[in-house]
């Protein structure tokens, strides 16, 4: 149960203790039961419930017992019947809240039991209507716990209705967080890696063949535009979240311009993509292209390969290979391979990646679309 504030506490008991005396006071000026009127006796005791809620969020069983005890006395003494009984309806209804149920039904029970006993002493009791006086109390005794009982169900239900929500929606954050964590490994391995192959190539080519330099400089400027756009897109979501303006994400029709770049680098690369009837899910062109782009830098950097052949299928299970004539490497059982398998698992498909079998390395990658597509 959330709990009040202490002034909140102290506030709501002094109003209720204002509203018990102006109300008892207002009782005893239409008195016509014979019933004693008011005193400073009958004031203490009236003002024992509300003190004892000013304490109700420390002592919630405490405050309960005090201010049935108290209206007990009160009654027992055959004072004027007034709104005394208002203290214990807030102190049960508070102490069942707060999670002493079993204590306060207990309470609620023996006070009804001390209330008939004080009944029995009150010298002005009404020995004809016993019945009913008693019927009555029980009857606003019970109602007070069930109503209790019912808001703490509520609650109970609304909280975990909520911390399910919360348990849910830090999930979903997570999972976008290693989302976009490894789409960032992707494009930067992928540009970076461009960007060092083009830096070599320059340096190689600076005295022999100064001509050819400026388009490898032109090549990395593109690569390192390219990667801090991706960079500046992924650091906007992780401020803005939801918020931040999302970029177009890539898709199958820039496996040409991603095979051009490669190619620019030096690497022969060669794209075999069949065409297809009708779009794919998005998230499967997105995974299908990371895959290709991973595979693509991995060959750059670790395979020492002369030529690339990237081919694209379509069926019911759309296939995605990347064969090089080179010798694999260390990043064959790296991040970005493991990266590649997560994708294609969130899809339900999977990636080999292993020797090609006329020699080479190859990465194969079966990705399910759903209805069969036209190959």
């Amino acid at each position: 149960m959330h709990r009040w504030p202490r002034p909140l506490i102290v506030l709501s008991a002094i109003g209720i203790g204002i509203f018990e005396i102006v109300g008892s006071f207002g009782a005893a000026s239409d008195n016509d039961t014979g019933r004693k009127g008011m005193d400073a006796v009958a004031i203490v005791l009236i003002l024992l419930g509300p003190l004892a809620l000013a304490v109700r969020d420390r002592w919630p069983l405490g405050a309960l017992g005090v201010a049935l005890a108290s209206a007990a006395v009160y009654v027992g003494l055959g004072y004027v019947y007034g709104p005394i009984f208002v203290s214990i309806i807030v102190a049960l209804i508070y102490a069942v809240l707060r999670g002493r149920r079993r204590g306060a039904w207990l309470l609620t029970g023996v006070a009804f039991v001390g209330f008939i006993v004080a009944s029995q002493l009150d010298p002005r009791a009404d020995g004809d209507a016993w019945l009913v006086k008693y019927s009555l109390v029980a009857g606003w005794m019970i109602v007070a716990l069930v109503v209790a009982e019912l808001v703490r169900s509520r609650r109970t239900v609304l909280q975990q209705r909520a911390s399910v929500e919360a348990e849910a929606r830090q999930r979903r954050e997570g999972e976008q967080r290693l989302a976009l964590a490894q789409e960032v490994h992707d494009v930067l391995a992928h540009h970076i890696s461009l960007i060092n192959v083009q830096a070599g190539v320059a340096l190689h080519l600076i005295d022999e063949q100064p001509e050819r330099v400026r388009p490898a400089l032109a090549d990395i400027k593109e690569a390192s535009r390219e990667a801090l756009r991706e960079l500046r897109g992924a650091l906007d979501i992780l401020r803005r979240g939801e918020a931040a303006p999302k970029a177009p994400a890539p898709t199958l029709a820039d496996l040409a311009r991603l095979v051009a770049t490669v190619r620019a680098s030096g690497l022969d690369v060669r794209l075999d993509d069949a065409p297809h009837a009708r779009p794919l899910p998005a998230a499967v062109e997105l995974a299908a292209y990371r895959i290709v782009q991973e595979a693509l830098t991995n060959v750059s950097r670790h395979a020492a390969a002369r030529s690339v052949t990237v081919r694209v299928r379509y069926g019911a299970d759309m296939t995605v290979e990347v064969i090089d004539d080179g010798v694999g490497g260390p990043a064959t059982a790296g991040n970005g391979i493991t990266g590649m398998r997560e994708r294609a698992a969130a899809l339900g498909g999977d990636v080999e990646v292993g020797p090609a079998p006329g020699g080479g390395f190859r990465v194969l990658a079966r990705l399910p679309v759903g209805e069969h597509v036209t190959s």
